[in-house]
């Protein structure tokens, strides 16, 4: 099944290289690990319309690694893979 999001809107995927264990060696739980704020873009809208209905072009593409902001987006789970959808705007910088 494939995901295409609409409008400015954005299909990331968790890059999550989140360390499990502290230096000291004790195991962090999952439920305890920040949620993660880098991923990798999998899906692009077209992008949203300005007054005259025109297209405004999207600043990210598929393959980017991008920085979201923590608390954006919705997530889902499709086909066994976590996703999160979110708008452009939610994306703060792209990470080279």
């Amino acid at each position: 099944m494939q995901l295409q999001p609409l409008g400015d809107r954005v299909v990331v995927t968790s890059t999550d290289d989140a360390e499990s264990r502290t230096p000291s060696g004790l195991v962090i739980p999952d439920t305890a690990k920040e949620k993660p704020q880098i991923g990798e873009v999998v899906a692009v809208g077209p992008g949203a319309r300005d007054d005259d209905g025109e297209r405004i072009p999207m600043d990210v593409s598929v393959g980017d690694n991008v920085l979201y902001s923590k608390f954006s987006g919705t997530e889902i789970k499709l086909d066994m893979d976590d996703f999160l959808v979110l708008s452009e705007r939610d994306i703060l910088a792209i990470v080279k």
